[in-house]
């Protein structure tokens, strides 16, 4: 059994973790820290804890064995030197973009196609939401050399992509029925989804993304073309051979639809060949498979646990 921390813990990924971890059959403790609801039960920004009542939000971390870092971008390593992280515990999980460069020793999480790496690692990166739903989409393509052509991308999310603090594209009036793009081209998860691509085939062709502010609350609907020369039976078994102990990717033709993985750590791939074109769509909740969720399932690979402890989760469906 270990014991582990949430750094950030009253955001909207610092809470997941929290709602994963209460409940991983591995994790004997978990230490709740926020400097700004010190002293304060988790029920002041996590109504649904109702049931961990006497649990309190800290501001100063304790000796553990894990630490997970859910601060702002940008913020990660001020956290570590305030609370002395490295000292304090043998292991981190950072789910901001800080060290996805691989930066200070950290290995890059995505979870598919790095597990070896990850299994050694103490440090870890926590891939991006889009980039985990866009990669999981290409890299059996990449693996095999065969993502040559420029891929058009165009992905939607929720609201709680944005995380927990107020600003006008997350407000109730401003996102309910109604739909806006932003970052085109340009989107900060290019950079990861490209180093990616790279490590897999060497060479990486033209990415165009245009992400879409979505009116719901979660999860990620990413929908992207490519020309190929394959049939869909080949298609089929390239992505069936790459994820075939995957136990989080399902793979197939049908058309998927987002509520079916939202509230889980899965994600579906639609795969159709359509006359030399090759048409994905991806679908992952954000805030699991896209952040929390994949952070518990690295933790799992870190610690040679099963990679599903602590993830049967129920998807929403309705």
């Amino acid at each position: 059994m270990k014991h582990v921390a949430v750094i950030g813990a009253a955001g909207y990924a610092g809470g997941e973790l929290l709602r994963l971890l209460f409940d991983h059959p591995h994790i004997a403790s978990v230490q709740c820290i926020s400097q700004s609801q010190k002293g304060l039960p988790l029920t002041a920004v996590h109504d649904d804890m109702f049931m961990h009542g006497n649990k309190l939000f800290s501001d100063t971390l304790e000796s553990c064995d894990v630490v997970f870092l859910c601060g702002d971008h940008g913020q990660s390593q001020r956290l570590i030197d305030e609370q002395k992280v490295y000292e304090k515990s043998s292991a981190v999980i950072d789910l901001s973009q800080d060290f996805r460069d691989g930066s200070e020793g950290y290995i890059y999480g995505l979870s598919e196609v790095y597990s070896e790496a990850i299994r050694g690692t103490k440090r870890l990166a926590n891939p991006g939401c889009f980039a985990t739903a866009i990669q999981l989409a290409i890299a059996p393509l990449a693996k095999a050399g065969l993502l040559k052509s420029e891929l058009h991308i165009t992905g939607i999310t929720g609201s709680t992509g944005a995380g927990q603090k107020l600003q006008k594209t997350s407000h109730y009036s401003q996102r309910n029925q109604n739909m806006s793009s932003y970052k085109v081209f340009e989107h900060q998860h290019l950079t990861e989804i490209r180093a990616t691509v790279l490590s897999l085939q060497g060479e990486v062709p033209k990415l165009h993304f245009v992400p879409i502010r979505g009116p719901f609350s979660r999860g990620i609907f990413a929908s992207m073309y490519c020309e190929t020369d394959l049939s869909q039976a080949q298609i089929l078994e390239i992505y069936g051979d790459f994820y075939t102990k995957c136990p989080f990717v399902h793979i197939g033709s049908d058309e998927v639809t987002l509520k079916s993985v939202v509230n889980s750590n899965h994600a579906r791939l639609q795969l159709n060949v359509h006359d030399g074109m090759l048409h994905i769509v991806s679908c992952i909740d954000n805030l699991l498979k896209g952040a929390s969720g994949q952070a518990i399932q690295n933790l799992n690979l870190m610690m040679d646990w099963p990679q599903t402890a602590g993830l049967g989760l129920k998807p929403l469906a309705y």
